[in-house]
C-alpha cells in the first residue's frame, strides 16, 4: 500500500505533521524523567505529559517577557481551552527529553500552541501536542482579544 498510511499512523495524524514543523526561534524546554513522573507501568505517566507541556509554555512566556507578574499587570491570564496530545513512545526514568514549543497561531481571543517532545539521546518524537489558550479579561473574567504587542511577542523569528 505505497499510497496509504505509514503503519501505525492514520490519515489524520499523517496529515497533520505538517503542522508540527517547529519554526525558526520555536522555544526549548529541557526535561528530565524523574522518579516520581513514572507510573506503575514504568514509564511517565500521562498526566505527567500535560505538566510538561503547561511547565514549557510557561518557560517560553516568561522568556519573552510575559511571565504571571507581567500578564497580572495588564490584567488578562491565559486558560486551557483544549489539549490534543498524540502519545508516541514512552518517557523512561532518568532521560533527558526536549520539549519544544511555538505559537502556531494567534486570533481573536485565542491562541494555538503546538509542543514536541522529543528524546534527546536520539531526537525521536516521543509526543505532539495542540493546546488551545483562551485569554481572558482577569477583571471581568470575559474572553478579550490578544493585544498586537502580545502576540508580536511571540511571532517566530525569521
Amino acid at each position: 500500500m505505497l499510497n496509504g498510511p505509514k503503519p501505525g499512523i492514520s490519515r489524520e495524524s499523517e496529515a497533520n505533521l505538517k503542522d508540527f514543523v517547529p519554526p525558526a526561534g520555536a522555544f526549548a524546554y529541557p526535561i528530565t524523567v524523574q522518579p516520581a513522573d513514572i507510573d506503575y507501568l514504568g514509564h511517565a505517566n500521562n498526566v505527567v505529559w500535560v505538566r510538561w507541556i503547561n511547565e514549557a509554555a510557561i518557560a517560553h512566556s516568561e522568556a519573552v517577557g510575559l511571565g504571571a507578574n507581567a500578564y497580572f499587570d495588564l490584567k488578562v491570564l491565559w486558560v486551557v481551552r483544549r489539549h490534543d496530545i498524540e502519545y508516541l513512545f514512552s518517557a523512561l526514568e532518568g532521560e533527558a527529553l526536549h520539549a519544544t514549543t511555538w505559537v502556531a497561531e494567534m486570533k481573536a481571543a485565542t491562541s494555538v500552541r503546538r509542543t514536541l517532545i522529543t528524546r534527546a539521546a536520539d531526537g525521536k518524537v516521543l509526543s505532539r501536542a495542540t493546546t488551545i489558550w483562551a485569554l481572558i479579561d482577569a477583571v471581568t473574567g470575559r474572553p478579550r482579544r490578544v493585544p498586537q504587542d502580545i502576540a508580536a511577542k511571540y511571532a517566530p523569528s525569521e
